[in-house]
């Protein structure tokens, strides 16, 4: 039995994308008999709050599904003071290094980028011949926070891409979420060992049923409520003579798009709250349309609902540009708006009938996904190379 280490910013019973990511990555490798462990912060995401459950502590060591999960402090903010954020993810990197010190680590770790600052933290302390350096890149630092407008082209930035450079050039293996992310690393790194591995879900896929009947086509988005996203300006722009808008999650966002809601009682828009995974999974099958926007064309990015998405059956209109584009015409999962642009965005939503989101062309996107997009499958490559 191997044994392996991931180490990551983001693990249960935190939600979101990256946290499922990683919790499936892990599952699926101690499944296929790997000795696994998890480095994480104690859980604060996205509140930017230590969950009670953890209040108080140092330091937690558990054994959950068979991986050894060690969770470590962090000073806890989702703060947009960009100091406060910084201090954040240095406080992590600080306890990384005090167990990199007084542990022995395996000699094979996955590491989790962004974020980028605790991913050079392994990448500067864990190198050595004899172990092998995974990097699991997920999104591209800085640039999207350059294209986020987040960052701008200063000193900092500099400092943050040659950050960014050593991570690559440490790695023995780069693992990227998008064909963009991999062309990227290789733009840097012309000789790096580069493998695609997308964020495919891990869950059985539920009896497709007929969405409750309604004049109106029910639109939903559900995830994170952050800045880019862009809920918040989805809700001023969607013309709703042709849809309902329904919206599941939390974020930053949260409270502006609920006083939006009370201000604007006459626009069909409902904000159901966060739920738990399981539930949201069910919840969405009463719907007949769902929604993926970016608020920019963020390069690198496909978004992972995209696979979650197909594999319930859910046709999607993409908003957000990219190779998520791609993604969505070449296996026909829906229909694309050009990023940015609402107008055309509205004009894609009135075109969609209701006769256009039958059972029988959900349970076909469902089937191109459990072909295509196989997370098993993707799973034993990755096992070959690593």
């Amino acid at each position: 039995m191997s044994d392996i280490l991931i180490i990551t910013s983001y693990f249960p019973p935190e939600t979101g994308a990256a946290s499922n990511r990683i919790f499936h990555l892990a599952n699926g490798l101690e499944q296929h008999h790997f000795n696994v462990s998890v480095i994480t912060p104690l859980p604060n995401y996205p509140k930017g709050k230590i969950f009670d459950a953890y209040k108080g502590k140092f330091r937690q060591t558990s054994t959950e599904n068979n991986i050894k999960i060690h969770r470590l402090w962090i000073y806890a903010s989702n703060s947009k003071n960009k100091i406060l954020r910084l201090f954040a993810m240095l406080s992590y990197s600080f306890s990384l290094i005090w167990f990199f010190i007084s542990n022995k680590i395996p000699n094979k770790v996955i590491v989790q980028s962004p974020p980028l600052l605790v991913a050079f933290t392994c990448m500067l302390f864990l190198r050595r011949k004899k172990r092998k350096l995974i990097l699991n890149v997920s999104d591209l630092w800085p640039i999207a926070g350059l294209e986020l407008g987040a960052f701008k082209k200063n000193f900092s930035y500099r400092v943050l891409e040659r950050i960014e450079h050593f991570n690559y050039k440490k790695a023995d293996l780069v693992l990227g979420q998008s064909n963009e992310i991999l062309k990227h690393v290789m733009s840097l790194c012309p000789n790096k060992n580069v493998s695609l591995y997308r964020n495919f879900p891990d869950f059985n896929p539920p009896t497709i049923e007929e969405a409750v009947s309604n004049e109106k086509i029910k639109v939903v988005y559900a995830g994170l409520l952050g800045i880019a996203q862009g809920i918040y300006k989805l809700c001023e722009h969607l013309d709703y003579s042709n849809i309902e808008f329904h919206i599941y999650g939390a974020g930053a966002e949260k409270e502006k798009i609920e006083a939006f809601i009370s201000k604007n009682p006459n626009l069909p828009i409902t904000y159901h709250g966060e739920i738990s995974r399981e539930l949201l999974h069910k919840e969405l099958l009463k719907y007949d349309l769902t929604i993926i926007p970016l608020l920019n064309r963020i390069y690198g990015s496909v978004p992972s609902k995209i696979f979650e998405y197909a594999r319930l059956g859910l046709p999607m209109v993409y908003f957000g540009g990219g190779e998520g584009e791609t993604v969505i015409r070449n296996y026909n999962l829906g229909w694309v708006a050009e990023s940015s642009n609402y107008k055309d965005l509205n004009s894609v939503l009135n075109k969609v009938k209701k006769e256009d989101l039958t059972i029988t062309s959900k349970t076909i996107i469902q089937k191109t996904a459990l072909q295509h997009f196989n997370f098993n499958k993707q799973l034993n490559e990755l096992i070959v190379i690593v």
